[in-house]
């Protein structure tokens, strides 16, 4: 197996393509061990000194380190990690029968449901070749506000993506949009 690695914007994260099939749906973002229970892959990870937050997208595996760590010392045990868990042949998540979610809801007004639809379409797709993901969180007195995953969580330039892209694009499409925040975690 051949992973290539690629720098993010965020200099504490780097994002790992297998080049196989990570999650066949939606992604998971952890930020400790105790939070991966449901993925292998994310366990096997965490074991690895120095590893803060796995994030797990459709065909990328994105690994922040602690600040103090570098890169040329964790990169072989991620990678070996990684390969590991892929020969192993287990699941790389356990999804259970409740955990099936769907972007859009009955219950999300037509205003919501753009949002939502611009934000899967047009910068969903972006900030994954970035290794992070943007999830919608709320929408309220024109206000909205996102979940920053992966590479994208502390990135020092997800203000600006925030600000300058996504906040534009969404008032230009939907006038009712007044500023977008990010959630707090």
């Amino acid at each position: 197996m051949f992973i290539q690695t690629e720098d993010t914007p965020n200099p504490n994260t780097l994002k790992f393509m297998p080049g196989i099939v990570v999650l066949e749906k939606n992604t998971a973002d952890f930020s400790s061990s105790e939070t991966a229970s449901k993925s292998n892959l994310a366990k096997m990870l965490f074991k690895v000194e120095g590893v803060k937050r796995v994030f797990l997208g459709s065909d990328f595996i994105s690994v922040s380190k602690s600040e103090d760590l570098d890169w040329d010392i964790l990169k072989p045990s991620i990678l070996t990690a990684i390969m590991e868990h892929f020969a192993s042949g287990k699941p790389t998540i356990q999804i259970e029968k409740n955990d099936e979610t769907n972007s859009h809801s009955e219950e999300d007004n037509e205003l919501v449901k753009q949002i939502k639809e611009l934000i899967d379409q047009r910068v969903r797709p972006a900030v994954a070749m970035d290794g992070g993901d943007i999830s919608f969180c709320s929408f309220d007195q024109g206000i909205v506000t996102l979940e920053m995953k992966g590479a994208c969580a502390g990135c020092p330039s997800s203000t600006a993506t925030l600000k300058m892209g996504i906040e534009n694009m969404l008032k230009h499409y939907i006038p009712e949009v007044i500023e977008v925040r990010a959630a707090e975690l």
